[in-house]
């Protein structure tokens, strides 16, 4: 590549002058390419540890005048051809000119131009327009692309200098972080070390500190451990990683999400040091975790922050902390965590201004709302470009907000007005939940569709006074008139202050009458809804009617969902509770229904609308507690292994107890899934959901410890799991909520209370107060750095278990171990997620679906069939292996969906590695006959068109070959019948055996091949021989051989003519076999070797003149057909289709056929038995009455023993997946340079 001029003072240091002229030297490292000795060990070892350029580049062009001893560096390549070209252009066009300055100066002056100007032009036809990547950053790419071979569409992210720990001795060199991959490089003293690990295959990575390691990172897959150290910044490091098996992660549990991931946010000014994948990476990782810490939209964009003060009215303080600005939303958090959050949708705002400054309140800034609140920021650094943003993004809201028409609860929310008024409302704005099918005995009471405006439990609460519930009525009511307190003071709806003292509320228990609302603003729910007017009514609509496969789990868990619940005990609450779930599973297909999400919905409805508890949902399932409620529930799963972690660290007498009882994964899904909803007492679960709504997952491994830490003396003396549960069970059935107003519900779970004394009460406030005094010290961010260790295990481990339960579903007889079968699986599994990699728009890549059968969720396409063929194929055919490939793919494509999943891949590898003979020449027969053998393959489209016509009389045939058998079995049936009496079922099971049967193909079974696919088959043996060591005695072998068969299907031809004139003259009894006639007869005396009669026969075996009437059977079978009943035409299933219109094997010798060898093979054939085929019929026309047997082939083939042994020869696949998964990996060979340096 060319360079911008650099000047180099010391031209020979560490370099080898290799050619020059008056102005020009041509340069190579020392030690690059052949010898180098010591000194090229030395340089080898610079150039990494220093990172030095001459590393990827050897050679290079320096400029340079007679008189002066500054040089130029003008170019520089990677390789001897690269630089050659570069110095080739300039002696052919810059020489003669130079020679005609006047001045050095002069010259020097020229060259520069001369290459700038290149470098620009270059430039402008390479680079895309935008921000680019540094120069420096540019080459390291080069680099790692060139050491490990990665393709253009491998992007790096960064790279760091750091040391890797091979045994005890750390090698200095450099780590390489891609989007798939971490690479590590290093070059000591002629030792080379080289890395490659895919993201998708860690299973573990964590930063730790040992006496052995310092400060390391560590690094797992399922066969390596690896440590790397001495990093400038480690935490950066960790960072970027994790950020990339993340990614990796992702891709396993959803493809599809991952594909729509790949457009990150792009930060609007880039910073020149770092990548731009590195920035968008960041971005990411700020908008996720912007988006989580306020509970906000997923597709909220985060467009950036600064410090700043916030005024607080409530305690007369500035609070210092940052400001978010995303498009729809200004948010505050303090730097202490409780001290305040805030949260002002943009569509709420009126008022945006400048406030004047003062010494006191420097750069203040004020916001107002709708609901009459002003809030205050101050110490802005960059006060006028902030305002800028926010109105740029207040112009692009809607004119309109869409939450005008939801006014109704809004102003209840902010005025603290009685909520009765606004709901008739709501009922008319919502048309399409009253329509939903309620059933008949309830028609009357449908229409009105009470769930639309106001929670069940309003709806099925005896409407007793406050007055009259006493004590409990009067903590209720203290509780409401402390929230309305806080709502004076703090503000309410979106844009409350939120702080310590909202927590306390919370932890209190919230009222019922404002239980929903706050649900609805904690979680983040009120904004979509606000932002999604009558979505849901939408949802409701196109969904109602459909079936599929979550409604039907929906319908069967209606009924199951708080049975013990008054508003689930009839249609009502039924029907809301089904229109709420089809629509979230029409909403979200991925997710679809997962049990669990019944209990929840039910609860969400006793305190919300239907359109409410939909939304709550949306927050549950995708925000709040992602990934729960997927088919393999991949959530819970990563929040159980947190809880044994936890369990580790605050209760370690206990967590070993608890694994020896197995008892961990039982309770955690289901306290996990449901929210203790499922296993405590309603009113009770109903309180820790409230916390849960405010504080997040922390909530529930927090009462989850506490339960356990409460338990620990009976579980230390349990002795079985079932013992456990017991104990745990009866515990939550008697957690108790002794404020609840609501009339008790029975807990299903309290029939475990039975037999002993009941267990002491426990009320749910005091178990909550335990686990924020014991466990508090949990922080969101701690569990989120724990989720993302252990998604990694979770992950992997159902990996693991979907390459067992895909391995257990391969048949025994398959040939491969189980060992071989798993690596063929990585290998398979590997080839299907690089179609995601690099931006391929495959079908494979786009389909693959976690929610399918372990078997068919990596499935791939002809092309990646055609790279894994061309790698694991013992039949190597050079150039022609991806033709051979193409049709082994149609082959085993049975559906015809363009796709082949690992089972289908498995059977064709394995019918060429474990079959026998026979099994391997059956494969290679078919590869050459329809429908491996596409139309497209044939030279016209005459052809083509036999080959359609042809396939569906082949399947006529078929057709009426199985009615013909069912007819006799219908008969035998009828037979069996009039000897018994009672019906006899002998006749179906043996039906069902016979279908089974059919999958064991006979050699009978296969169609005749006809001239062409025959011509199409001697083509891929000549091809498969080139490589053999036995290639000369291979190619006089099958030249034999091919000679023989021709004149076979010759023989055959005739014979078939004559039968065929034979059966026009007079229709001869079907059974009657006509004499072959005698020329022909003679020839197939003379020539046909042990035939199908004995497929045993060996090698080179003599032709017994006793079996010459079986033999002529055999050529008669060859030209008439399917045997005895086959119809007049003398064509066989598959004898017209495809490939070459060649009449003769002598014309296609003469170079149709792309091998080299085969024209100068030619001779071996024979000349007299083809001759009177190529004056019979013309060179351009099908043969269509020739025909060969597979029987004929094999028993030629029988008579070479040099092409048995081939076909028997035992290759081992392992080696072969070895290669495979280097190339997989991306593992480069060395360069010369280093090659010799170690040789020499």
């Amino acid at each position: 590549m060319w360079l911008g001029p650099e000047e180099v003072l010391v031209a020979n240091a560490l370099w080898v002058t290799e050619r020059a002229n008056p102005f020009f030297v041509l340069q190579r490292r020392r030690g690059h390419g052949k010898g180098g000795g010591l000194t090229g060990l030395l340089v080898g070892t610079l150039d990494v540890v220093l990172d030095s350029s001459a590393r990827v580049a050897p050679y290079r062009i320096l400029h340079q005048t007679q008189d002066s001893q500054v040089y130029w560096t003008v170019a520089c390549g990677s390789s001897r051809k690269e630089i050659t070209k570069h110095w080739e252009w300039l002696e052919n066009n810059l020489l003669q000119t130079l020679s005609i300055f006047d001045t050095e100066e002069d010259i020097t002056t020229f060259v520069k131009g001369k290459i700038h100007g290149i470098i620009a032009e270059e430039n402008k036809n390479l680079q895309p327009q935008g921000d680019e990547d540094p120069g420096k950053f540019k080459e390291a790419e080069l680099k790692m692309r060139k050491q490990f071979g990665m393709p253009e569409g491998e992007k790096l992210v960064n790279y760091y200098s750091c040391s890797y720990w091979k045994g005890r001795v750390p090698r200095q060199g450099w780590l390489y972080l891609t989007v798939n991959h971490l690479c590590f490089y290093s070059f000591l003293l002629g030792k080379e070390v080289s890395l490659v690990v895919q993201w998708v295959d860690v299973t573990r990575l964590e930063k730790n500190a040992t006496l052995l390691f310092p400060e390391s990172i560590r690094v797992d897959t399922r066969d390596q451990e690896l440590f790397f150290s001495m990093f400038l910044n480690i935490s950066e490091t960790f960072k970027l990683m994790e950020q990339l098996a993340n990614l990796a992660m992702r891709q396993l549990l959803d493809s599809e999400g991952f594909l729509e991931d790949k457009a990150l946010p792009r930060p609007p000014r880039p910073h020149s040091n770092i990548s731009a994948l590195k920035r968008d990476l960041d971005a990411r990782a700020k908008n996720e975790c912007y988006c989580a810490t306020f509970r906000l939209p997923g597709d909220e964009r985060l467009d950036g922050h600064t410090g700043c003060t916030l005024w607080t009215p409530f305690n007369k303080l500035h609070i210092p902390g940052q400001m978010f600005i995303s498009s729809n939303y200004i948010c505050f958090a303090s730097k202490e965590e409780d001290a305040c959050h805030l949260i002002i949708p943009l569509r709420e705002v009126t008022i945006v201004e400048k406030a004047d400054s003062s010494s006191v309140l420097p750069s203040p800034l004020s916001i107002s709302t709708k609901s009459k609140m002003t809030f205050l920021f101050a110490n802005l650094k960059d006060r006028d470009f902030l305002v800028q943003r926010i109105s740029d993004f207040l112009q692009k809201m809607p004119s309109k907000p869409p939450g005008n028409s939801r006014a109704g609860r809004k102003a209840s929310i902010v005025d603290s007005a009685p909520e009765s008024s606004p709901a008739p409302q709501e009922v008319s704005e919502q048309p399409a939940s009253p329509t939903s099918p309620l059933g008949g005995l309830q028609g009357s009471h449908a229409q009105e569709a009470p769930t639309a405006s106001q929670g069940l439990l309003k709806l099925f609460q005896r409407n007793t006074p406050m007055e009259d519930l006493g004590a409990k009525g009067a903590k209720e009511k203290m509780k409401e008139e402390s929230w309305h307190i806080h709502f004076f003071e703090y503000g309410r709806g979106m844009c409350m202050y939120r702080t310590a003292r909202t927590r306390e509320l919370v932890l209190k228990g919230i009222p019922e009458s404002l239980r929903g609302e706050l649900w609805l603003l904690f979680s983040g729910a009120w904004n979509e809804m606000v932002t999604h007017p009558g979505y849901y009514a939408e949802l409701v609509e196109k969904s109602t009617g459909k079936y599929s496969l979550a409604t039907e789990e929906i319908e069967r868990d209606l009924h199951r969902s708080m049975p013990e619940h008054p508003a689930f005990q009839n249609e009502l609450g039924i029907a809301a509770l089904r229109r709420v779930l089809t629509a979230y599973a029409f909403r979200n297909p991925t997710i679809g229904y997962c049990q669990a999400m019944n209990i929840v919905t039910s609860v969400l409805l006793l305190y919300g609308s239907e359109e409410e508890a939909f939304w709550l949902l949306v927050a549950l399932c995708e925000r709040m507690l992602p990934d729960y409620y997927n088919t393999r529930v991949v959530g819970a799963l990563v929040d159980q292994g947190i809880f044994e972690e936890l369990t580790r660290d605050f209760l370690p007498q206990l967590s070993e107890k608890m694994q020896d009882l197995g008892v961990i994964p039982s309770i955690s899904l289901s306290w996990f899934l449901t929210l203790f909803l499922s296993v405590m007492p309603f009113e009770s679960a109903a309180v820790i959901v409230d916390c849960f709504f405010y504080e997040g997952i922390k909530v529930i491994l927090q009462v989850a410890l506490a339960i356990l830490d409460a338990n620990m003396e009976q579980l230390l003396g349990c002795s079985d799991e079932g013992e456990a549960m017991t104990v745990l069970g009866r515990y939550l059935d008697n957690v108790v909520n002794k404020q609840s107003v609501s009339p008790p519900i029975p807990h299903l779970h309290a029939l475990l209370t039975s037999g002993d004394d009941p267990p002491e009460e426990v009320d749910i406030f005091d178990l909550l107060k335990v686990s924020y005094e014991k466990f508090s010290s949990l922080r969101a961010e701690d569990i989120e750095q724990m989720r993302f260790k252990q998604r990694l295990k979770v992950i992997q481990s159902l990996e693991d278990t979907a390459k067992r339960s895909v391995v257990r579903a391969i048949p025994g007889d398959i040939g491969f171990s189980i060992e071989e079968l798993e690596d063929l699986y990585m290998v398979f599994k590997a080839k299907q997620l690089a179609s995601q990699y690099w931006g391929s728009s495959r079908p494979a890549a786009v389909r693959r679906d976690p929610s399918l059968p372990y078997l068919e969720q990596y499935r791939i396409d002809t092309n990646q069939f055609q790279e894994l063929f061309a790698s694991l194929t013992p039949w190597a055919c050079g150039s022609h292996t991806s033709v051979l490939a193409g049709r082994m793919f149609r082959l085993l494509d049975e559906n015809k969906d363009s796709l082949i999943n690992f089972k289908e891949f498995v059977t064709g590898i394995s019918r060429m590695y474990h079959g026998d003979l026979t099994e391997k020449l059956k494969v290679l027969y078919k590869l050459h006959l329809p429908p491996a053998l596409s139309p497209e393959e044939a030279e016209s489209a005459l052809e083509a068109t036999h080959y359609f016509t042809e396939n569906s009389s082949s399947e006529e045939a078929l057709q009426q070959e199985e009615q013909e058998g069912a007819g006799n079995d219908i008969q035998e049936k009828r037979r069996e019948e009039k000897g018994t009496s009672p019906p006899d079922y002998r006749h179906y099971l043996r039906m069902w055996a016979k279908e089974k049967e059919v999958q064991k193909e006979t050699i009978k079974d296969l169609p005749k091949m006809n001239q062409e696919q025959f011509i199409e088959l001697c083509k891929t043996l000549y091809n498969m021989f080139s490589e053999d060591p036995m290639e000369q005695d291979l190619y006089h072998a099958i030249a034999t051989v091919a000679s023989l068969l021709l004149r076979i299907g010759e023989v055959g031809r005739r014979f078939s003519a004559w039968s065929g004139r034979g059966e026009s003259r007079d229709s001869a009894p079907e059974e009657s076999e006509p004499p072959a006639p005698h020329p022909p007869q003679d020839v197939a005396q003379e020539l046909q070797p042990p035939a199908a009669g004995d497929p045993q026969a060996k090698a080179g075996g003599d032709t017994h003149l006793g079996k010459a009437p079986q033999e002529s059977q055999v050529v008669g079978e060859g030209g008439g057909g399917e045997g005895r009943g086959s119809p007049p035409q003398p064509l066989s299933d598959d004898e017209t289709k495809d490939d070459m219109s060649m009449s003769s094997y002598s014309v296609v010798s003469t170079g149709s056929l792309q091998c080299e060898d085969l024209a100068d093979d030619t001779v071996l054939v024979g000349g007299e038995a083809h001759s009177p085929v190529a004056t019979t019929h013309s060179g351009g026309a099908v043969d269509t009455d020739w025909c060969i047997s597979f029987e004929q082939i094999l028993a030629s083939i029988l008579t070479e023993s040099v092409l048995v042994n081939f076909f028997e020869k035992r290759v081992d696949i392992g080696l072969k997946i070895k290669d495979q998964r280097k190339v997989e990996r991306q593992f480069s060979t060395s360069s010369d340079h280093e090659q010799s340096a170690v040789l020499g």
